[in-house]
């Protein structure tokens, strides 16, 4: 009977070794390529001067192509691979029985063919009979002993399912706090900032009252002169914003024909206003105004401040962390920030400009970008560089077109396009009442369905049929994300865009891309100097 027995499961025991193998074989072969190629890796470093000083030996044998052996099924170091992934399974399942013991066992038979196919692969000559032989035996043994104890084909196969299971719910949790952490990264003012801003601050308070009244009382007839080149930005950081406005000024051909308009809040504004006082910029104009003085753009007038101090909005941004359920990005506090959404209020604030150029504090200007104001628009409002070579940077991708109020108005294959670097005509701005557009969509908007948060999205709609499309080289975005951006591109480009996390002033910046945003610093000015070394 027991014979019989015996050959009642053995039919079992080879379904059973089936179905572990179809759960784990994905896993287990993504882990010993990973295994072979690390081997290989360390097999060219270690071995590299003994190959160098023998390439010139004839005759000499021909190295073992490890790739080639493992896969080989007449291989011993395949027989043994197989037979280790097998192993592996049922080192778990003995685990989740309690059976430590055969569980020890296992673990210790997997490491002897972890020991052998490592110096096959160090050393290049291939498992031997009598190397393999006594671990296959042993191993193939222990293997039925396990199938004999685990011969519950439905249970283990559960089993393994949750530990697979668990497995993927510990590697998602992983990489969403390793997002968290990189946004907190993204978030946070270095200190060497934060230094610049106290001195430049404590050098604006030293001022008397009727320097400082002198100092901002000279309204200079260039601020709106439509003869010149005007360009805003928005921004609360004294470095990135002396970046963009030095790197202009440097490449420009007559950058005393440059006026820039700085809008920063009142915190740093006393520091932006020092700064560019103290700095030398080759004749350009450079206005610096607080927006907090911006007394027309309140809650009456604009639906963006009151849905931005609305309670809801902050317990997202300053209370309690919610978990997996927010995307980390989308709480960046910056999502708060007014000079964010500033941009869509700029024939409000310079009511007698024509044209003007909208700089993103994070880019950095490489060539002369006078010619952007002799560009026709073909009356359009917005002139910008469209971003959807990549499928993913079309209109479905940032508006909920399952929505009516969305789908019945909007083509979800529209190309999106880029803030960052971007032309206005002014004019055409107030003729097709664009800041009233996008106060309609903000209104729409106030219950967070139409889109998640950010600016882009409500431009995508104001914009919409108004925004005629630059030529690629004007702005080439992706410095702070992408790794493989092609260095004639970036060379080329009259701008290129930081955007993304790892921003140029911060620690965890590209640094294959940040000498092209640090040799436009000002490294002579004394504040910098000494935080730089405190």
């Amino acid at each position: 009977m027991r014979r019989r027995a015996a050959d009642f499961r053995r039919p079992v025991r080879r379904r059973f070794a089936y179905w572990i193998w179809l759960l784990l074989g994905a896993f287990s072969l993504a882990g010993l390529v990973l295994f072979f190629l690390q081997h290989h890796h360390r097999e060219y470093h270690v071995h590299r001067p003994f190959l160098e000083r023998n390439a010139k030996v004839e005759n000499s044998p021909k190295r073992l192509n490890f790739t080639e052996e493992i896969l080989s099924p007449a291989s011993f170091s395949r027989q043994l691979s197989e037979q280790m992934v097998l192993a592996k399974a049922y080192v778990i399942i003995a685990k989740e029985h309690n059976n430590l013991h055969l569980a020890w066992e296992l673990s210790s038979k997997i490491r002897s063919c972890q020991l052998l196919l490592s110096k096959a692969a160090m050393t290049g000559e291939a498992v031997t009979m009598e190397e393999a032989g006594p671990v296959i035996k042993s191993l193939s043994s222990l293997i039925f002993k396990a199938q004999d104890v685990h011969y519950d084909i439905a249970t283990t196969i559960v089993t393994m399912k949750s530990y697979i299971q668990a497995l993927e719910e510990r590697a998602n949790k992983a990489t969403i706090q390793s997002t968290v952490f990189a946004q907190l990264s993204a978030e946070a003012l270095p200190k060497s900032l934060h230094c610049l801003n106290v001195k430049l601050m404590t050098d604006w308070l030293k001022m008397t009252s009727w320097q400082k009244f002198s100092h901002e009382s000279r309204i200079s007839p260039q601020l709106t002169d439509n003869n010149l080149y005007h360009f805003c930005i928005f921004s609360d950081n004294v470095l990135a914003t002396s970046v963009v406005v030095n790197s202009t000024v440097i490449n420009a051909n007559n950058p005393n024909r440059f006026v820039f308009h700085i809008v920063t809040d009142g915190i740093i504004y006393g520091a932006m206003k020092e700064w560019f006082h103290s700095n030398d910029l080759k004749g350009a104009t450079i206005e610096v105004q607080n927006i907090e003085e911006f007394h027309w753009l309140n809650e009456s007038y604009a639906p963006i401040i009151k849905q931005l101090h609305s309670p809801e909005s902050r317990t997202f941004y300053f209370g309690p962390y919610q978990g997996v359920n927010v995307e980390p990005k989308l709480q960046n506090p910056k999502f708060v920030s007014l000079l964010n959404h500033l941009r869509f209020y700029i024939p409000e604030i310079y009511p007698l400009l024509e044209k003007i150029v909208f700089l993103d504090d994070d880019v950095v200007v490489q060539k002369d970008l006078s010619p952007l104001f002799s560009l026709d628009l073909h009356g359009n409002v917005n002139g910008a560089v469209e971003t959807c070579l990549e499928a993913f940077h079309r209109y479905y991708k940032y508006l909920n077109f399952s929505n009516s109020i969305i789908s019945s108005k909007f083509d979800p294959q529209a190309c999106g396009w880029a803030f960052g670097l971007n032309i206005f005509d002014l004019g055409a701005w107030r003729k097709a009442n664009v800041t009233a557009k996008y106060h309609y969509w903000q209104e729409q908007n106030a219950d967070g369905t139409l889109w998640k948060l950010g600016t882009l999205p409500p431009a995508l709609l104001s914009f919409y049929g108004l925004t005629e499309p630059l030529d690629r080289r004007w702005h080439v975005l992706g410095l702070g994300y992408d790794l493989n951006i092609d260095n004639r591109l970036i060379e080329s480009a009259a701008v290129i865009h930081f955007n993304g996390n790892m921003k140029p002033w911060l620690k965890l910046a590209i640094g294959r891309y940040k000498p092209l945003w640090h040799r436009y610093i000002n490294e002579s000015h004394p504040h910098l100097q000494d935080c730089a070394t405190s």
